[in-house]
């Protein structure tokens, strides 16, 4: 059977799953009229955030200028990140340029620990690479990774010059054929083409060692050859893969060895539209609590269900961008993963009209541990934390970046 198949059949099953494995089961999904057209409701929502956390720093900003102090993050100094087609073609090809110029710098990250690191760009992927088993489906993932996207983007903009900010993906809006998007179109001002199409089934998932669940079998993206077109036509991979497509052999030394070769995708329509549609973002945006809100936005490790998170992921498809451990190192990646900040900000924002314990609830369902899913057993995450960094960029406490106006941070979406 065909993985596509297979794909449609296991869906009915593993949605019983999906809903039930959580303590606070997500709420019952909003169906809209298009799955791929974007509804009034989505948009009032976050525009409702915007105004939310607006209003909200200039409460803060009278009521310490009220007791003599002065605020960092204020209503004037507020960033906000930005779709990537909205961008300029100036815009992109800034971004593009200094991605490029990440690649070309030296790593941080000594030989002696990753010999096949070979630029700065490398250095956040090493990082991830040696961290991969900690922070996903633990306490600390959305907060590592904000962190993550976070230092991306201060790299770029000081060490590359880049005077922007991290653009996002936002995932419905080209959903039906996202290689065909700005991102992905191989003109000068994307993040690269897709790669040449070559005859492929879909890829089969399979759990790292140590972790429980099944192998997942997937529908075959619109390319699965090398990038060919764009400006990273020419990347060279350095580090991975580590694992986790059936099929695909490991790099040297876990994925830490030099291993150089092109890029790979396989985007497609498919995943994006079964995943990443604008019912999964309203869906996310309106669940009562933070455990039914990553249940949503990842779904059940190695089922069917897997969520925005790992469905976009498996949009983009190929090599590194299918290796859960190297996805970093496809600068697809960045984007993805602003996007699901930007998601997880704006629901944050959406409570602060009653409390502000979205910025503080580390949740207590089975993504809350220390430990991947609570295998094995482990303490819940706390806000005190620390975020490791390696030698990509400097760590912090989970405490310290649960809001993006707060600490060293001042930004939010549009």
């Amino acid at each position: 059977m065909k993985a596509s198949a297979l794909f449609g059949a296991a869906l009915t099953a593993v949605a019983v799953q999906a809903r039930t494995h959580s303590r606070c089961a997500p709420a019952t999904p909003i169906v809209v009229d298009d799955d791929l057209t974007e509804p009034q409701t989505l948009i009032d929502l976050i525009e409702q955030a915007k105004n939310q956390v607006i209003g909200h720093l200039k409460e803060d900003e009278r009521a310490l200028r009220k007791r003599g102090e002065t605020p960092r993050c204020t209503v004037d100094k507020l960033i906000f990140r930005r779709e990537y087609g909205s961008l300029s073609e100036d815009e992109r090809l800034a971004y593009v340029n200094a991605v490029k110029c990440l690649q070309n710098k030296p790593p941080r990250t000594p030989a002696t620990v990753a010999p096949g690191a070979r630029s700065r760009f490398d250095d956040f992927v090493v990082t991830h690479i040696q961290q991969t088993l900690d922070i996903h489906y633990s306490g600390v993932f959305q907060a590592w990774h904000r962190w993550f996207v976070y230092q991306y983007e201060k790299a770029l903009r000081d060490e590359c010059g880049y005077t922007g900010y991290q653009p996002y993906w936002d995932w419905p809006k080209y959903a039906r054929a996202p290689q065909d998007s700005p991102l992905f179109n191989g003109d000068p001002y994307s993040l690269g083409g897709n790669g040449e199409y070559v005859p492929h089934d879909g890829p089969v998932i399979v759990p790292p060692e140590g972790i429980g669940g099944s192998n997942i079998s997937l529908p075959a993206g619109a390319g699965g050859g090398f990038v060919r077109t764009g400006p990273f036509a020419d990347m060279t991979v350095n580090l991975g893969p580590v694992g986790g497509v059936e099929g695909t052999a490991p790099g040297p030394l876990g994925g830490l060895g030099y291993n150089p070769r092109g890029l790979k995708r396989d985007l497609g329509g498919a995943m994006n539209t079964r995943y990443a549609n604008y019912t999964t973002v309203l869906t996310l945006l309106t669940q009562p609590d933070v455990d039914a809100f990553r249940t949503v936005s990842e779904g059940v490790p190695y089922t069917v269900e897997i969520g925005p998170h790992g469905g976009i992921h498996y949009t983009i498809g190929g090599d590194p961008g299918g290796d859960l451990f190297t996805s970093p190192a496809d600068p697809a990646f960045w984007v993805h993963h602003a996007q699901m900040d930007r998601v997880w900000a704006t629901w944050q924002a959406l409570g602060l009209s009653s409390s502000s314990k979205r910025y503080t609830d580390l949740g207590r369902g089975e993504y809350a541990h220390q430990t991947w899913q609570n295998n094995p057993e482990s303490p819940f995450a706390e806000l005190t934390d620390v975020i490791d960094m390696g030698y990509a960029a400097p760590s912090t406490t989970i405490g310290d970046v649960m809001s993006t106006t707060d600490g060293e941070m001042c930004y939010f979406y549009l």
